[in-house]
């Protein structure tokens, strides 16, 4: 790969990285204000069936074209790129409709085994959308495997727009026209099939004849199940996670005692975490898989210690994020929890669900690093262990601890994951992050962060006691504190040097915080 074609790699990685950013973002914000317009109750039926539509959206948005795009890009020219890309539509058109006609006559029984036979109609109208999940998957794939980034870029954050301006509009019209919750969380889950439509129109035709005749790809379908299947189901990690909580958090509740309105009413308290946990997990988790192709390049060129200084520079750096996101809300959760859904209900076992960000953040980095060196089977045996944890304590914990113990399981799942591909992977991958110093000089910028955090909360709420009972109050009080926090904890890292001068300068603008780091040493030295 020459260094022109490495440049191109960078920068479609960079355009990748800000669309991932903008999609992901508009997919945390906007369950703010349409819990505030549904309630918990219609937040509830939204998040119960959420995760199957999550599953085929994760597939379309990112896991299936970073798959296909390898494919492509191992590809020799163009006629067999388009071979490549034909034979996985196929396989994946076939694989759509089985998942179709699976939800469209098992949508009864999932519903009765998610406790709510109301469900049904909200799991039939998510079906539709995976019959577009093929024609996304492979054009993204196809465009990001030709090192053309934008289309793929275009289609996402549209797709992730159009979703949200139609969940929204349904929730405004069924609140003023005094709908159901379960025909509002119809008509919004019918956003998915919308936004699929939309997103293919602004996605070019890749479908073109060629003189030459391509021959026909071997193990295409072996490589989709193994590979493809892998990568998607550990991008949708968290979903499948999620997917659990839909079938035992609700039933384990009143398996405990509570009565059926309070249940699903809690239910829908417990996944207000679902939006604060993606805002932690947005830029550190597109951060990693924006350095996938330049982790493939190095491992393709034999620059091993290119390979190793890449994974570790990308390690260190979510890391730091992923710490200082999570002790950030952990420290302001009441506020947060206030300010975006009106009240403090289940700060506690929201701020426990948070300690996911760090353990989801080092997954997602370590399967990135573990798929540019083609290793499979670790990550599908640290995601079966992982899941198998989840399914079979889950209903025990919720019955036994209440929604706070589907918080812990989500947590001990992950760390079960995590802990699976650490150990299995090689020791090359975490030396040059896990060093006592680095973790000695995260743990100490992190909790002096948290201290500093609960001290400025502290001295705010004597000053203005107004920031216990106003949202608006909270909302002024949180723009001054969450900057001050990030400052502290920002010039704690610098000065410390929790990151070498290389690693800051691969941070977006990090050349700029050296810069004005330097200038304010040397006026501190004076």
């Amino acid at each position: 790969m020459g260094k022109r074609q490495v440049n191109t790699t960078l920068q479609g990685a960079l355009v990748l990285s800000i669309a991932a950013f903008i999609a992901k973002l508009l997919s945390a914000v906007y369950r703010v204000p349409f819990q505030n317009m549904v309630g918990n109750t219609g937040f509830y039926v939204y998040q119960q069936v959420y995760p199957l539509y999550g599953i085929g959206m994760t597939f379309a948005l990112s896991g299936l074209p970073v798959f296909i795009s390898k494919m492509i890009a191992e590809a020799h020219d163009l006629p067999s790129q388009q071979q490549v890309a034909r034979q996985v539509y196929r396989w994946l058109w076939g694989l759509a409709l089985v998942i179709f006609i699976g939800l469209m006559l098992g949508a009864p029984s999932l519903a009765r085994g998610m406790g709510d036979r109301q469900l049904t109609p909200l799991i039939q109208v998510v079906a539709w959308m995976f019959l577009f999940m093929p024609a996304l998957s492979v054009s993204r794939g196809y465009y990001q495997g030709r090192f053309q980034m934008l289309p793929t870029a275009r289609s996402q954050v549209i797709e992730q727009l159009v979703r949200v301006i139609v969940i929204l509009v349904a929730a405004g019209w069924a609140t003023q026209h005094d709908w159901s919750v379960y025909r509002m969380g119809t008509w919004a889950l019918s956003s998915g099939t919308i936004a699929a439509v939309a997103a293919l129109l602004v996605i070019p035709r890749w479908r073109r004849r060629s003189a030459t005749t391509a021959t026909k790809v071997p193990h295409v379908g072996r490589r989709l199940l193994v590979e493809g299947g892998t990568l998607c189901l550990l991008t949708a990690m968290l979903v499948l996670l999620q997917l659990v909580d839909s079938f035992t958090v609700k039933n384990g509740l009143v398996a405990g005692g509570m009565g059926d309105v309070a249940a699903k009413s809690l239910k829908g308290v417990y996944d207000r975490a679902q939006p604060l946990v993606q805002l932690g997990l947005v830029v550190a988790v597109a951060f990693a898989t924006s350095l996938l192709p330049a982790l493939t390049a190095a491992q393709q060129e034999q620059r091993p210690e290119a390979f190793k200084r890449l994974t570790t520079t990308m390690m260190r750096i979510a890391l730091m994020v992923a710490a200082a996101a999570t002790a950030g809300l952990v420290a302001l959760m009441p506020w947060v929890n206030r300010l975006l859904f009106g009240d403090a209900q289940g700060s506690g076992m929201l701020s426990i669900y948070m300690l996911s960000i760090i353990l989801a953040t080092l997954i997602q980095t370590y399967n990135s690093v573990l798929q540019s060196q083609d290793q499979y089977r670790l990550t599908v045996v640290a995601l079966t262990t992982g899941l198998l944890v989840k399914i079979g304590l889950n209903h025990w914990a919720v019955r036994s601890f209440g929604a706070t113990g589907a918080s812990w399981l989500t947590v001990v799942s992950l760390g079960a994951i995590f802990l699976v591909i650490w150990y299995g992977s090689d020791v090359t991958l975490r030396s040059g992050v896990w060093t006592s110093a680095y973790i000695r000089i995260l743990l100490a910028c992190t909790i002096l962060m948290v201290f500093g955090v609960r001290l400025m909360v502290g001295l705010l709420t004597y000053w203005w006691p107004a920031v216990l009972t106003s949202r608006l109050a909270i909302g002024g009080g949180l723009l001054v504190v969450i900057p001050l926090g990030g400052l502290l904890f920002l010039g704690l890292a610098l000065k410390w040097q929790l990151l070498s001068v290389r690693e800051w300068l691969a941070i977006p603008h990090g050349e700029s915080v050296l810069r004005l780091w330097q200038q304010l040493s040397q006026h501190g030295g004076k």
